[in-house]
């Protein structure tokens, strides 16, 4: 192969990937069980604990409601969201997938680094390092992505569609599917989101991005992470689109620093 300058049959090939998703579902399935065991914490003080007011980023909005006059209407009022189950097999189903789930974000890490481990070989010194840094790159964007989905997008959605009413007549019960299901959802896609960074540097490499192409549709580039904002927390308040807008603006921002500069590289390669 290219970086050891072994080469290796396609069942070899084959009997190599096996082993790393082996591995790979073999970590899901020890950290699955691992979250098993502890329902309590996992849902009753991770999960559960943005349905009611006493959630840090409420209290922290209180907090700064309460500095300023005009900042007044960013309080957030006493609230619980009651959660109702009406299947009979729901809740160890939902402590199954929450299990498999919170067992394979945790092992996000190890699995890239068993997919490193399966495409070393094949790779150059510069590629090995670049890989390397993607890799790093991917497993912490993907885990402050999910710390941003959690402390700051989830809360806020559920705050809003929770407690929203077209009438006082309906009352809101929320099932518990319901609430699980919004809540992996935006978690992951948060994580997701926060790769963009390494998908705008991986899209450069080919010369399908460029650093000016960037910069040119800044604005518009806004406008779309506004609209994503709003979709994400269908929220009236602009206070919370903005704040959940601004880390994707800052990581458009960042993906622009990450952005290979094209010309340049052209001018090293015709000047060599």
């Amino acid at each position: 192969m290219a970086g050891e300058g072994k080469e290796m049959s396609f069942w070899e090939h084959l009997d190599e990937f096996r082993t790393v998703l082996f591995r790979s579902a073999a970590a899901v399935v020890v950290l699955m069980v691992v979250v098993f065991f502890f329902k309590s914490f996992v849902f009753d003080t991770i999960i559960f604990s943005p349905r009611t007011s006493d959630f840090i980023i409420y209290r922290w909005l209180n907090q700064l409601a309460g500095l300023k006059p005009w900042l007044a209407s960013l309080g957030v009022e006493h609230f619980q969201i009651e959660l109702i189950n009406i299947e009979l097999s729901a809740q160890f189903f939902t402590h199954i997938s929450v299990s498999f789930w919170l067992g394979f974000v945790v092992a996000v890490p190890f699995i890239l680094y068993q997919v490193w481990i399966f495409v070393r070989p094949a790779l150059y010194p510069k590629e090995k390092k670049a890989i390397v840094v993607a890799f790093f790159f991917c497993s912490i964007l993907f885990f402050i992505g999910i710390i941003v989905g959690y402390f700051l997008v989830f809360p806020l959605t559920i705050k809003f569609l929770g407690t929203y009413q077209v009438s006082d007549w309906v009352v809101n019960q929320i099932s518990l599917q319901s609430y699980i299901s919004m809540f992996t959802w935006l978690i992951l896609v948060m994580g997701l989101v926060f790769e963009m960074p390494v998908l705008v540097h991986l899209l450069s490499r080919f010369g399908i991005v460029s650093k000016k192409f960037l910069r040119k549709y800044r604005r518009h580039a806004a406008v779309v992470l506004l609209i994503l904002a709003a979709a994400i927390t269908p929220s009236g308040d602009a206070f919370t689109m903005t704040v959940v807008a601004m880390p994707l603006y800052l990581l458009y921002e960042f993906s622009i620093l990450v952005c290979r500069n094209q010309k340049a590289e052209e001018e090293v390669v015709a000047t060599a």
